[in-house]
């Protein structure tokens, strides 16, 4: 059995910056990954750009550059490409975690491929894989999707849209551009106030001009083969439909953590750890990125996720050194 000091369930940046903290520090990491190199940001929609620039989304001291302002999903796997070639980072890409067994300094990591010993875990699993539910009849139906990616196969289609935030608003008017009739569902007021500052005033004028159809203070009661029924302040409409898109967010993979010994705090709803170490509640264990966040996803991104690696791999270090 292959043996390593750092097993780290994710390759996403924070993973990506795990990895390269500890190597500097002489460390021995291997990272796995159900899917490719930076998954998550691989399955955002085709022409996303960040709301952010490209120096806060360095890691690993290597720049980043950008054709624009802000940088795009394209320019952002390039780059994460290169900074883990550069690194030359031991990713196990397409190998799922299944679980892992052991105590400090002496873990067993079940992969659907093989078992591998590590002296401690880092899960940088991010919270991208599971979707919030609408929790109504019809959900599993094929035609319902969770993650928007392009536009084009909805051309002349019904779809009705879930959602008032970045991702809803952005499906919203690039299937919209694309010959869609678009329709949106929001449960609140109004487009949210968070929604991008050149995304807002465009959405809220298709809807204000009758070219996107939006029910507020609604929600769905009932997806069908070939309608959805909406409950409305006015009452129950039946609308035509070909796809949903259930743009309602996501959350870490809670059930995980909780199998192997990391709850959640009960007056905080995060998972506990140690704040100068994210050490978790079960020595040995570390939580890096979004999930150190739990329910609150929104407060941590890779601007300052990025930073949990360095935090970690110190913290591992100077065990190692006898500190």
């Amino acid at each position: 059995m292959e043996q390593f000091d750092v097993a780290i369930v994710g390759a996403g940046p924070t993973g990506l910056a795990c990895g390269i903290e500890l190597q500097k520090r002489g460390l021995k990491p291997v990272l796995f990954d159900k899917g490719c190199v930076v998954n998550s940001i691989y399955h955002y929609p085709i022409n996303l750009v960040f709301f952010t620039t490209p120096e806060l989304l360095e890691i690993g001291d290597i720049p980043m550059t950008s054709l624009n302002e802000k940088p795009g999903r394209t320019e952002a796997l390039k780059y994460y490409r290169r900074v883990a070639d550069l690194y030359k980072l031991n990713v196990h890409q397409y190998e799922r975690v299944l679980g892992f067994e052991g105590v400090d300094n002496a873990f067993t990591v079940r992969t659907d491929i093989a078992c591998y010993g590590a002296r401690k875990i880092i899960l940088a699993s991010g919270y991208y894989d599971i979707p919030n539910r609408l929790n109504v009849p019809g959900e599993d139906l094929e035609k319902v999707i969770h993650y928007y990616r392009e536009a084009h196969p909805f051309y002349n289609q019904d779809v009705l849209i879930v959602g008032a935030k970045n991702s809803a608003a952005i499906a919203a008017l690039e299937l919209y551009w694309t010959g869609a009739r678009v329709t949106m569902v929001i449960r609140g007021s109004s487009i949210s106030h968070n929604v991008k500052y050149w995304i807002k005033p465009n959405i809220e004028n298709r809807i204000k001009n009758g070219e996107i159809q939006a029910y507020f203070h609604s929600r769905i009661k009932e997806i069908r083969q070939h309608d959805v029924v909406i409950e409305t302040p006015q009452g129950e409409l039946i609308v035509k439909n070909d796809f949903v898109f259930a743009m309602t967010g996501y959350r870490p993979d809670f059930e995980f953590m909780a199998e192997h010994g990391i709850h959640l705090d009960p007056a905080t709803s995060k998972p506990i750890t140690d704040s100068a170490t994210l050490e978790s509640e079960r020595r040995g264990v570390y939580l890096a990125g979004v999930i150190v966040a739990g329910m609150h996803t929104n407060e941590i991104f890779i601007e300052n996720g990025r930073f949990h690696g360095k935090l970690i791999a110190e913290a591992i270090a100077k065990e190692k050194a006898g500190y």
